[in-house]
Formats: structure tokens, sequence, C-alpha cells
């Protein structure tokens, strides 16, 4: 299968309120609309196409009625027709987003008034080291030897929940007064290039047991006496590294398919059963919970698989995934306890993603998906061949991809194939779309829909975009990605962060971010 895309200027990208009816598509019904305000200066209010026809026509088309027409070009994504037995292409008709792309991402004053003060020196530090990109690249490359105690003094308690389990919690108690509901924990201890001697046993006991110490208590100690808010706390998440959980994890995933040999067959069995361990205590967790609070509508906490770099994605992880949603996501199951990763960066995720759709209904087990940019984009050898050429692309594609999952889930609820979606990123216009679609539906799944699509964004990182969300667009379900730790693993995290994720890290950086600290000080 592949992905074509039809562009038209990027100034124009994917506005129009003419509608072809040249093709009907087996994705997606053209007809319909529903339209979309944005926050812009003017106030001002766009029309844009309902992809999966969820709203009533006639309803939409007298509202649409109003709106001026902008005459703009359509961009066009051609998909073959993997979803059916035919060979018919699916022409998909897309909204626009070019007008949410203008809209300025918010600026940092605000939430800055809300952080600690050990939080706004340690942003302090990294508006130092973002005054440039000599110092910046020079910053990353003596980061392997800056002391763990001086690690731990001006940058750990920004983007780590702590070493402990209590440290975490605390953290998590932190983000509850920002209006920050949940978490997804990482227990930073892996091993990818199997170079480490660590405890596998350990890891998977530790997961375990942060389940009941994080997240149980972090989830009741929400609730107010009747749990009449059941619904307004984000699911907990665990994150699982398949690099973490079977020894030389490289070796294992890049031979997961060969299970007719007894050796690797041995080992692609050690880390699914890893997995599965640490997954049947949330699904358990899950059904116990339910029992009590029965008008929960997502689950109350989340199993969910790191990605890896692409050829152990390829090899490995996609089908790692496969196996425990069949286990625990089936359809009889009210909730997906287990969400995959999906790096958006990669140019064929989206072909991916749709032929597991494809795989998931004939299997009849629901999908959960945790959407992603991408974090290997300087250490994949193939990033040329495999990755968009550019930013604008990827941006385009995450899109896409998160508004075709969205309107799935709107269209047909708890009937949809995909189960769960956490929108990962840090940018806000991604974030803003999603939102949006949300907000204005008339979709009778629409609460569903809002409790079960979740947003996120690393811990210290996205701020802006984090408190904004919450507090001009009241959004709900947003977690926070939590690593935790020994000090030495999390410091490897931090390098990949600064590596990887750069971009969130200059978003808002240098001279402007220790200006806006010193500002936020005085007022």
């Amino acid at each position: 299968m592949r992905l074509s895309v039809l562009r038209s200027p990027a100034s124009n990208l994917l506005r129009s309120t003419n509608i072809s009816q040249k093709s009907r598509p087996i994705l997606y019904n053209t007809k319909r609309l529903y339209v979309s305000k944005t926050n812009t200066k003017k106030n001002e209010t766009t029309m844009y196409f309902d992809p999966s026809g969820i709203l009533d026509s006639s309803a939409a088309a007298a509202e649409a009625a109003s709106v001026p027409a902008v005459n703009t070009n359509i961009s066009t994504v051609t998909i073959p027709g993997t979803m059916s037995t035919m060979d018919t292409t699916s022409a998909i008709q897309e909204p626009s987003w070019d007008r949410i792309y203008d809209i300025a991402a918010p600026a940092s004053m605000t939430y800055l008034k809300t952080l600690p003060n050990n939080q706004l020196f340690s942003l302090s530090m990294i508006g130092i080291v973002t005054m440039n990109k000599f110092f910046l690249d020079t910053c990353i490359k003596l980061f392997p030897y800056v002391p763990i105690p001086v690690m731990k003094v001006f940058i750990s308690d920004l983007y780590c929940g702590g070493e402990t389990m209590d440290e975490v919690l605390q953290c998590g108690r932190q983000l509850q007064k920002r209006g920050i509901s949940n978490m997804m924990l990482s227990l930073t201890i892996e091993d990818a290039e199997g170079t480490k001697n660590i405890d596998i046993n350990h890891i998977v006991k530790e997961t375990i047991t942060s389940i009941h110490k994080i997240l149980l208590p972090n989830f009741l100690s929400q609730l107010d006496a009747t749990a009449s808010n059941i619904n307004d706390i984000a699911p907990g998440y665990i994150a699982l590294k398949p690099s973490a959980l079977v020894k030389n994890p490289s070796e294992v995933l890049l031979n997961f398919g060969r299970s007719s040999d007894p050796h690797w067959n041995e080992q692609r069995q050690t880390l699914i059963d890893n997995c599965s361990k640490i997954t049947e205590e949330i699904c358990q967790l899950n059904k116990t919970l339910l029992e009590r609070y029965p008008n929960r509508k997502s689950p109350f906490f989340v199993s969910t698989i790191d990605a890896e770099k692409y050829d152990l994605q390829k090899n490995g992880v996609y089908e790692l995934q496969r196996i425990l949603f069949q286990k625990f996501n089936s359809m009889e199951n009210k909730f997906a306890s287990c969400i995959g990763t999906w790096q958006l960066y990669l140019r064929d995720s989206l072909n991916d993603i749709i032929e597991e759709q494809k795989l998931a209904q004939e299997g009849n087990y629901k999908l959960g998906l945790k959407l992603v940019r991408g974090a290997y984009i300087h250490t994949e050898p193939e990033r040329d061949s495999i990755i968009h050429d550019t930013k604008l692309d990827t941006d385009n594609h995450y899109n896409k991809v998160a508004t075709f999952v969205t309107n799935d889930m709107l269209e047909k609820g708890e009937n949809s194939t995909f189960g769960h979606l956490v929108i990962a990123s840090h940018n806000y216009h991604s974030q803003l779309i999603a939102t949006n679609l949300i907000n204005n539906s008339k979709s009778p799944n629409k609460n569903y829909v809002q409790n079960n699509v979740i947003f996120g964004q690393l811990l210290g990182m996205a701020d802006n975009v984090t408190h904004d969300l919450i507090n001009t667009y009241g959004v709900k379900n947003i977690i926070k990605y939590v690593p935790w730790g020994p000090a030495v693993e999390t410091k490897d995290y931090l390098l990949r962060r600064l590596q990887e994720n750069g971009d969130a890290v200059r978003a808002d950086n240098g001279w402007p971010l220790l200006k806006s600290i010193f500002l936020s000080l005085r007022s």
C-alpha cells in the first residue's frame, strides 16, 4: 500500500468550502460538513469538511450557510483500498488546517507563574543553554560528562519525576495543582544495545509495584465523595520499553518473527510474557475498579508499548503490540487496556495503522494508539528514505492520522476498532486541531471520545501548550509523560531529549525564555 499526497501551495493547504462529488470514497463520506471556530483575533469562523460524515448533513449545511466562501484548493490523500477486497482507491477529502497553523503558540508568561522556584531555576538553565545553536551543541557534547549531583541540582526536577516512588507520587500531586490529572510513568532502565547487565525481573516487579503505589493512589485521591467526577480524571499509564524487558533486545526484536527457531522463540516468549505480566495487572485492575465505578467511560489504567528504532519496530514491536491487543483488548471488554506507539514522521505509518485496523476487525479486538512524531530522527541510518522530507510533511501526516482515528471514534463510539487514543505532541496546532474536532462535534459519541482521546506532553516540556489547553479550552483529559528511576538512567533520558527533541526545547528558549522567567518573578 502506498500513500501519495497531492499538495496545493502550503499557504492554502487543505481548506475549501467546495465539495467534490466526483467520487464517493470508501473511507469517508465527503458530503457532510461541520463548522469549526478558530481562536483568531478577528473571531472568524471557518468551514471544514467532516471526513467521517458523522453529523446530520442538513443541520450542518444550514449552519454552514452563514460561513463566507473561501476559494482555495483541496489536498487529497490517495490510499489504495486496503480496507476492502476491491482494488479501488479511496480519495480522502480533508479539513483545512492552515487557519489553525496561523495561530501563534501561547506565551510563556502565564504558565511560568504557576511553577515553583526550583523549576524556574531549572528553566533558566535551559534558557542559558539554548541561547544559540553553538552553545546548545556544545552542551550536548559535554552532557555525558556532567556529574550526577550537578545534573540533579540543575535540571532533574524539571524533566524527571524522581528516583523513588514517593517522589513520583509527590510529582503527581504537583501536576494535579496545575490541572494535569494523571501521568504516563516510564521507569527509565533500558538496554537497547544489550551492553548493560540489568535485572529484567526487577524491572517487571518495580513496574507492577508502581501501578499500585503511584498510579492507583494518584487516581483515587482525586475522586470526590460521591465519585461524580469519575470521568474527569484521565487514565494513568505505564510505558513499557521493549528494550528493558528482555536480554539483547535488538537481536530479539530483529528476529521476532522467527518463532519456528527454538532459540529465538524462547527469547520472543520471554518478552511477550514480561509485557503480559504488567498488562495483566492493568487489565485486572480495570475490571475491579469498573465494578466499583460502573459509570467510567475510559480505562482507569493503560499499558503502553513504547516505540523503538525503525527496523526493530517493523520486525518486532508491531507484532508484539498485536499479540497484546489480541490478549487484552477484546471487543467484549469495555476498555482497551493496552496501546501501542506509532511514529508519524515515518512515511508508511498511516499505511501501517490502516493495515492494523483491518487485522483488528478480523480478530475482533480493539486498537489502542499513542501517536508521536518520532524520537530517532538523528539515529536512523536510512532516515532519508523512511522519514518525511520536511517538518511540514510530518505535521500534515500527524494531523491526518489523528483526525482519521478521532473521526472513526466519533462516528462509531464504543463500536470503533480504535478503542483508545493518546495524542502525544508538543505541537500546539496538532493539539488544537484534535481539540476543536472533538469540542465542535455534534456526534452522540462525543462524550465517549472526550474520555478516550487523551492529550499528552513530556514532563517539563511544552508547558505553555499544556496550560493553554487546560485554561483556555477546558481540556481535562491531559497527562504528562514522567520518567523516573536511578539518576544515571534518567541522565541518558535527558540526553536523548536534547538530541532527539531539540525542537521541543527550542520552541520557546534562549533570551525570550530568560526574559519571561524574569518578568514572571517580578509580577
